[in-house]
């Protein structure tokens, strides 16, 4: 590596820019708690090296020269550039320890989650993760208040509020899973298909349900429910015991095991835009937006994956 001899030191500009902006020695020296006189020594050895003179010193009065006008700019953004990597490196640092206040819908617990949260973890070991199951009209209260750093909602929210700022990660299709034993054709199906089909259909406040009447009802038919009021889970396990079809995300689905068949619904289909939210007004934590920056780099691509036959 090469030796640089005689280079200016980082606290010989703290000085330069102390006397610039306050046009006095003395006071330079108490901002910077120093001796004056050291900070006048410090200021002779950098004029010395830069083979220049950087204040007109004139009966008292302090006045940059031509060259400490051209330093000036260059020293302030030394020292802010120093201060950002200073400031970069111990977030890093405090990553070795805090946590991050995570809200999802269940079903994006169910499909995209696991995976995020592993490769966090695996990056993080020391950050402790708080994840909070809501829909999304929940979730955003939650966020309102203060109760959770982000949240992972389905677009578009309920009553959306100039407070959030969101970030789509991605489309997922929704797919129909039906018991195994489903004796129905391996094809995809229309909404209007399942017209009174038995189906388990969530409880009140998922995101899913809603999306789901909607789409009956635009074809002109109310859904059978045999079964409703369950979470996640328990859906599966009704639809796996013959009780009915359910309409799902496709990431749920893939992870849903071999005894549940998984039916592409036909175009145009069904999709739900995934997003990441945090309130406007104040900004993420660190751990946070390390979580934010996995999520996106998880999810790019997600949306082209094949849904499953």
């Amino acid at each position: 590596m090469a030796a640089y001899p005689g280079l200016m030191q980082f606290q010989q500009l703290v000085y330069f820019v102390a006397v610039a902006e306050t046009r006095h020695f003395t006071r330079a020296a108490e901002r910077v708690h120093v001796s004056q006189p050291s900070l006048s020594q410090q200021i002779r050895a950098l004029e010395r090296e830069l083979g220049a003179e950087l204040f007109s010193r004139a009966r008292g009065n302090i006045a940059l020269t031509d060259a400490g006008e051209a330093l000036l700019p260059l020293a302030r953004r030394i020292l802010a550039d120093a201060d950002t990597a200073r400031h970069e490196v111990q977030e890093l640092a405090r990553l070795r320890r805090g946590r991050v206040r995570l809200g999802a819908t269940p079903s994006l617990c169910t499909g995209l989650l696991p995976d995020v949260l592993r490769a966090f973890h695996d990056l993080y070991p020391g950050i402790r993760l708080f994840v909070e199951e809501g829909g999304s009209h929940d979730l955003v209260r939650e966020l309102a208040r203060g109760a959770l750093d982000l949240a992972l909602v389905v677009l578009p929210l309920p009553t959306p509020s100039p407070a959030l700022t969101t970030v789509r990660l991605l489309q997922e299709d929704l797919v129909v899973v039906s018991s195994a034993a489903d004796p129905a054709p391996r094809r995809p199906v229309r909404i209007a298909d399942l017209q009174g089909r038995p189906m388990v259909m969530f409880r009140h406040g998922y995101d899913l349900r809603e999306l789901t009447v909607a789409a009956c009802r635009a074809e002109g038919f109310e859904p059978s429910f045999t079964v409703e009021g369950g979470e996640m889970d328990a859906v599966l396990g009704f639809v796996r015991a013959g009780l009915g079809v359910a309409v799902v995300p496709s990431m749920v689905a893939a992870r849903a095991g071999r005894d549940l068949r998984v039916t592409a619904l036909a175009p145009p289909g069904l999709r739900r835009t995934i997003a990441l939210a945090h309130r406007s007004d104040v900004a993420p934590p660190r751990a946070a937006r390390e979580l934010q920056r996995v999520l996106l780099r998880s999810t790019v691509g997600a949306e082209d994956r094949p849904v499953g036959g």
